[in-house]
């Protein structure tokens, strides 16, 4: 998919009702039966209740005050009775509609956890080929949106359309026992309001996932932005990104009122249609209770059930606008969900081999037999061209090259983010692709040159290499990576709070935290990527020292360009446009004038 938003215009779920891409909702609504089952009792209650009203004015009316007219106090007591009968129906109905109320809140709300759960959990579950091609605002916009919208739906909309159905049906049959000449009218106006509805409905639906689509383009453009707000400043691109938002914003809003502009023109119609008919029928109505033909209550009773299937139908329309917008957000929804992560766990996973027995070390075999791999989002352009390695275990290998050669695209095939077109990576003799996925990541640790900090204290960001570690642990581990005295300074120490992306802190503390993460996970095989690059002469002469130790007895893999960090590994392997080109140690290649002799002049000043 090349963006959720484009690629879900040609989705063929688009051309389903909303009814039917609404049961996409399903698997979510089943756990609940019971809660349904509760709230449909309600509804039923509440639904009879209003539905006896108007039989109770009739009574009134044709039993109460004609016998009133009639003198004596027969008339009375039962003008008494009736609106005793009355206040009880509005304590049911009260007391039903507050129960149905409660029950269907509680099912949107927990539904809408549900949904936002499972589709967190399973974009979480994406490899990185998702998040190439993916906007993250777009994601966050999908979980809080989109997942609002269904939660007015099964939260209020469901139960508004199953109580106005009630409505409909009841006063539609109760309107025939009244009279069959009038209601047989009211059935014609009711087909002339229900064909616009039906007509604009699909419009509507199609028009509310444009609106949402849009809503989420600004999302994008906002958390792009935000996340981005040094680089903005630093160029003076405050007024040029407002304006660009406002674009997006201005975009989604015309977007907007393109679907309000047709959801008014629905509801001007069936008001048209609806009143229309009420006010033809009722002078149908009065004519026959002039000639006789009906009484006074009668007629009070079908002008009270014609109300309440036109307020039901009105209920209904806006209802199915509701529908609308929400079956576009459950397209969103769903085609997000279906969304599936080309990398996959073994049908029956493997186990990893134990630590070679008598070594001593703990590290692991790295072999990388006849790889070749593209990127998806470049596949015209290999990134690593049979690339044959094995690295013994314990070793300490060094990847040079510049960029673009494929280090890091290495490192990203052992972690198994990707899969390679051709060949294949074992770990201990055993293909990753046969491990879990869990399994092999345990194994491997890694300090990436971007350093992610969460927002949470320095003790929890350490602790993220291994949750279930103890603060001495973690504090060990930050002493390893030269990290606890700067730490320890900070104003509440390991609870201080580091911020958003670690704003709170230098590039070389971040770089510190994140190596002590790693530290703290021990793991076989550790993975560095230009660990030492924003650290300082000191810090990295400290941090250097703490890797050294880490690195004893475990596999590492380290990205470097400052001499003092290769000429200390074991083997230097130096890569040129996704190819190996040269093996050997500092002195060996510095020796044969190659590739690395060449690098070396220029990036580390000695020949």
């Amino acid at each position: 998919m090349s963006n959720t938003s484009s690629s879900s215009s040609a989705d063929p779920s688009k051309n389903r009702s909303s009814i039917a891409t609404l049961s996409g909702l399903l698997p979510f609504l089943r756990p609940y039966r019971r809660q349904f089952i509760l709230a449909a009792i309600a509804l039923v209650i509440a639904a009879g209740a209003t539905l006896t009203i108007p039989y109770a004015f009739r009574q009134m009316i044709d039993m109460g005050f004609s016998k009133i007219g009639e003198g004596g106090t027969q008339g009375i007591d039962h003008v008494n009775l009736t609106f005793l009968a009355l206040f009880g129906v509005a304590v049911i109905l009260g007391i039903a509609t507050a129960a149905r109320f409660y029950m269907v809140s509680w099912i949107g709300e927990r539904v809408t956890a549900d949904i936002r759960n499972a589709v967190y959990a399973h974009v979480v579950t994406q490899s990185p080929e998702f998040f190439e091609t993916t906007q993250t605002g777009e994601v966050l916009s999908r979980l809080t949106t989109d997942t609002t919208l269904i939660q007015a739906v099964v939260g209020t909309s469901i139960s508004l359309a199953l109580r106005n159905l009630l409505l409909f049906a009841g006063g539609l049959v109760m309107l025939f026992v009244t009279s069959p000449m009038l209601s047989s009218i009211i059935i014609v106006m009711l087909v002339l309001v229900i064909l616009p509805i039906i007509m604009f409905g699909r419009r509507v639906r199609q028009l509310s996932r444009d609106s949402q689509d849009r809503i989420a383009d600004a999302s994008a453009v906002a958390g792009e932005i935000l996340n981005a707000m040094p680089t903005v400043q630093a160029y003076t691109h405050e007024y040029i990104e407002a304006k660009r938002f406002s674009a997006s914003v201005e975009h989604a809003f015309s977007t907007a009122m393109r679907r309000i502009r047709a959801r008014s023109l629905l509801t001007m119609i069936a008001i048209l249609l609806i009143f229309g008919a009420i006010v033809f029928v009722l002078w149908l109505g009065a004519h026959s209770v002039m000639q006789g033909e009906m009484s006074g209550g009668k007629l009070g009773q079908f002008i009270l059930y014609a109300s309440i299937v036109a307020g039901a139908i009105g209920a209904l329309s806006e209802v199915m606008g509701e529908a609308q917008r929400a079956a576009g957000a459950t397209e969103r929804l769903l085609e997000l969900m279906s969304v599936q992560s080309s990398i996959t766990n073994p049908a029956l996973p493997l186990a990893m081999p134990p630590s070679l027995q008598g070594q001593d070390t703990h590290g692991a075999t790295v072999d990388f037999h006849q790889v070749v791999f593209h990127y998806p989002s470049r596949p015209d352009a290999a990134a690593l061209s049979n690339i044959e390695l094995s690295i013994k275990a314990g070793e300490t290998i060094a990847l040079v090259g510049a960029s673009g050669a494929g280090k890091t695209t290495l490192f990203q095939l052992l972690l198994r983010f990707y899969d390679p077109q051709q060949g294949h990576v074992c770990i201990d003799g055993v293909n990753i692709k046969d491990l879990d996925l869990h399994t092999l990541r345990d194994t491997i640790g890694i300090v990436p040159q971007d350093t992610v900090i969460f927002s949470a204290n320095a003790l929890e960001n350490i602790r993220y290499g291994r949750v279930d570690a103890s603060d001495e642990e973690v504090i060990q581990a930050a002493k390893l990576a030269a990290a606890h005295e700067f730490i320890e300074r900070l104003p509440e120490g390991y609870q201080a709070f580091l911020g958003e992306r670690g704003v709170r802190l230098s590039g070389g503390q971040k770089q510190r935290i994140a190596i002590a993460r790693a530290i703290l996970k021990n793991p076989r095989l550790m993975l560095l990527d230009e660990a030492t690059s924003a650290l300082d002469a000191e810090s990295e002469r400290l941090v250097q020292q703490a890797l050294e130790s880490a690195m004893q007895g475990r596999t590492t893999l380290i990205i470097a360009h400052r001499l003092a960090t290769v000429k200390r590994a074991d083997k230097i392997i130096v890569l040129e446009h996704g190819r190996i080109v040269e093996t050997g140690n500092h002195a060996e290649l510095i020796a044969h004038g190659g590739v690395y002799a060449h690098l070396a002049s220029l990036q580390f000043h000695q020949v």
